[in-house]
């Protein structure tokens, strides 16, 4: 561990003496190439330090316990038991830090919510769901946007799209792609049985153009008139935008933007995302080993949470976690769900390494 702990600290210090070179600071790709690198490595070279310092005053704290005052024998011993337990903390702190961590875990996300089974439950359900996430990354400071909707008549949404931008945003909505069951009492039920339904989520990593190849001759683009909120533009102008990626068949609708402009730019933007994650799903597929440490598959078909109203709980099949919290959930307070999901992962790429 300490080897690889070591080589991480040169890294960090020779990062910090190329972000003062000038020819560094004046390439401004390099420059946010090199500060993101930074800020990935500082948590762990930061603690690696306080475990150095704890080292180190275990040895001075030997010492003292080995006085002939018996005050000063006492209160060596009294701190060589706190920073025994301290340096013990922090070793376990850099086994999780040095985890491989997932390379999208700083992108933005294109979150995609569909009713299922269910009818109009399912899609009032998809619209909780959509006001769920809302308040989460409002609580985060993240900033959404629209991408497209089409809405129930019942309320709700059969199918709704957004984006999310802000800070670490796929390392905590990862977790969320798969089939979201309700157990509730329908409006609509007059004799107050309780119904399930579902709602499906797909959360998918922004890509750079680095990333996926994606030439405008395999594009076909088909502009119509918006049919949905949007302001002056729905149904004056011609701009929403439909765009159909010819060798696979995907495609993309967005009509909420403002201008045809906007909407073409962000339905680009959501198929190079779909592009890539369809070019992930098949190398994983092929190479199948990486979803042992992976909480889940990411496939929609895939049923990962149940939301029961009857008795305000949640439950998350995957790692078997229940809490009476379901009201505080649906208002955006995710955390305690997303945290126990992310301590199984780690804890799953830890066996998965000692293997």
């Amino acid at each position: 561990m300490k080897d690889r702990l070591e080589k991480i600290v040169r890294r960090y210090n020779e990062i910090n003496r190329l972000l003062s070179r000038p020819d560094i600071t004046q390439d401004i790709q390099k420059l946010k190439e090199l500060s993101k690198e930074q800020s990935g490595l500082e948590k762990t070279v930061l603690t690696y330090e306080q475990y150095q310092k704890t080292e180190q005053t275990i040895e001075e704290l030997k010492e003292m316990s080995k006085e002939p005052d018996p005050e000063i024998r006492e209160m060596a011993l009294l701190e060589l038991d706190e920073n025994k337990q301290l340096h013990k903390d922090l070793e376990e702190s850099l086994h999780k830090l040095l985890v491989p961590k997932d390379p999208n875990d700083d992108k933005n996300v294109i979150v995609e919510i569909r009713g299922a089974a269910g009818g109009d439950e399912a899609n009032i359900f998809a619209g909780d769901l959509y006001r769920m996430y809302l308040r989460y990354a409002e609580s985060k400071h993240w900033k959404t946007e629209l991408v497209s909707s089409v809405e129930n008549e019942a309320g709700g949404f059969s199918q709704i799209e957004f984006t999310v931008a802000g800070e670490s945003v796929y390392s905590l909505l990862k977790y969320e792609s798969g089939a979201h069951r309700v157990q509730r009492v329908p409006q609509t039920e007059s004799q107050g049985r309780v119904h399930t339904s579902t709602a499906t989520v797909l959360v998918l990593p922004e890509a750079e153009d680095v990333e996926v190849e994606m030439s405008m001759n395999d594009l076909r683009i088909d502009t119509f008139r918006s049919s949905g909120s949007g302001g002056q533009s729905v149904n004056t102008t011609d701009s929403a935008v439909r765009i159909t990626h010819m060798p696979t068949g995907l495609i993309v609708t967005c009509q909420d933007g403002k201008s045809q402009h906007e909407n073409k730019a962000t339905a680009l933007k959501v198929m190079r995302a779909r592009l890539h994650d369809k070019i992930q799903q098949e190398q994983m597929e092929k190479e199948g080993q990486e979803r042992r440490s992976k909480i889940g598959t990411g496939d929609r078909s895939e049923k990962i949470r149940t939301y029961n109203y009857p008795q305000n709980r949640i439950t998350d099949h995957r790692i078997g976690f229940t809490i009476q919290q379901l009201d505080r959930v649906m208002e955006g307070k995710l955390d305690p769900i997303v945290d126990a999901l992310i301590e199984e992962e780690t804890e799953r790429k830890l066996s998965a390494e000692n293997i």
